[in-house]
């Protein structure tokens, strides 16, 4: 036991020393090009060849995203449909989980974890972010980004993975906001962003992709792309689930020695972050 324990310790130290980290980022509607290497978590699902929606590289194997996207292959390393493709990656799926309680109807625990069929190598286009831990706090007005290939103001796809900086809005404020829409309540495990004038928000295809804070030169992400009403509208935050409202069943279902590593590793970001 003790062995193993410092095998899984070594495995959780490099990968602390792994996430967040990346080495193209010197610092969508609304949004702009992101420059290679800026956000090398970023994944993209594509089922039959076409695109469907985003994720996230949380370590070597497994990828963050919705639930209402989750049986697709999955591209890492992509910076432009265009190319060049020197960094792409693509891996099938032999595993998925999702919460057995999403509801397409309320949007409540919209969040699933996907299983590549082999790990990856991690590159400077090819890294996983680091998970903000359960009792963080993102308070009103908080800087935060969104990446993706989804749809942009242009009402077309980009060529290039867009990125954007949104504030957070407190979720009291997002709820009256949102307060028309019957079913789809803004519940404790849901973040929301946008600026009140509108013009800056995740749209179609940026689904299941990452919300992010940079601290201290790490980024952490705190929210995954879940709905909105339109989008960039004004008075019309995007919701996004906060991963951590899984993990009680994550931590139930995944059974393996890498899943326990990469427990050990969330919970020292617990304590990190």
């Amino acid at each position: 036991m003790h062995l193993l324990f410092m095998k899984l310790s070594n495995v959780v130290s490099f990968l602390l020393s792994e996430c967040g980290m990346a080495v193209g980022n010197n610092r969508i509607i609304g949004g702009q090009d992101a420059p290679p290497g800026s956000w090398p978590w970023q994944v993209l699902l594509a089922i039959s060849g076409f695109f469907q929606c985003g994720g996230s590289l949380i370590s070597d194997q497994w990828v963050l995203t919705a639930a209402h996207f989750n049986d697709a292959v999955v591209v890492l390393g992509l910076q432009s449909w265009s190319g060049p493709y020197t960094n792409l990656l693509t891996r099938k799926l032999d595993k998925v989980i999702c919460h057995p309680q999403y509801s397409f109807i309320t949007h409540k625990n919209d969040i699933c974890l996907l299983r590549l069929s082999a790990p990856v190598n991690f590159t400077n286009y090819i890294r996983p972010i680091c998970l903000a831990s359960e009792n963080s706090t993102f308070n009103d007005g908080t800087s935060s980004w969104v990446t993706g290939f989804g749809i942009s103001s242009n009402l077309t796809f980009p060529d290039t993975l867009q990125e954007v900086n949104v504030p957070v809005v407190g979720n009291n404020k997002c709820q009256c906001y949102n307060n028309d829409l019957v079913l789809a309540k803004v519940t404790e495990n849901m973040i929301c962003t946008g600026p009140e004038a509108g013009g800056k928000s995740p749209c179609f295809g940026d689904g299941g992709g990452p919300l992010m804070i940079n601290k201290d030169s790490v980024w952490i992400q705190s929210g995954i792309v879940s709905y909105s009403v339109g989008c960039a509208q004004p008075l019309r935050p995007h919701v996004y689930t906060r991963y951590y409202s899984f993990m009680p069943l994550y931590n139930k279902e995944i059974n393996s020695v890498l899943s326990a590593s990469l427990l050990l590793w969330e919970s020292l970001h617990y304590l990190l972050y």
